[in-house]
């Protein structure tokens, strides 16, 4: 693993958190985007060579909404960054770690991403990120 590449906060609503973050952060929100498949909008924020992911659930059935009733808004998951991101669940599942989805898909931020189980990591999501061909 290269690097933290983003943390991920779980949030109500990014009209409302985009700002917060801009100032506690002190610098723009640089891109928004919509990630069908994880049912997110999703705002970025560069802090030094990481990066601060804000996640909105675009359903009442979502992840995210499931995550905030639970839990309340915070933190959501850790992703680092890899080379190779195969190479990389292969070593992990030699490891003995479980991940919630094992084919990497595309998430944000032109990422090809994966999870890992938390139950396997101490309670703490933990995605995979890799630079994704840009198609």
């Amino acid at each position: 693993m290269n690097k933290i590449e983003h943390i991920a906060i779980a949030v109500k609503s990014l009209d409302e958190s985009i700002p917060l973050y801009e100032k506690l952060l002190g610098t723009p929100c640089y891109k928004k985007e919509e990630v069908e498949s994880e049912e997110v909008n999703t705002a970025f924020f560069k802090t030094g060579e990481s990066k601060i992911e804000l996640l909105e659930s675009r359903s009442k059935d979502g992840i995210i909404n499931r995550f905030i009733e639970k839990k309340g808004e915070g933190m959501h998951h850790i992703a680092f960054a890899v080379d190779d991101i195969i190479k990389e669940i292969l070593r992990l599942k030699a490891a003995g770690f479980e991940f919630i989805n094992e084919e990497p898909k595309r998430g944000a931020d032109n990422q090809l991403i994966c999870f890992l189980h938390p139950k396997t990591t101490n309670g703490v999501l933990i995605e995979l990120c890799q630079d994704a061909p840009i198609i």
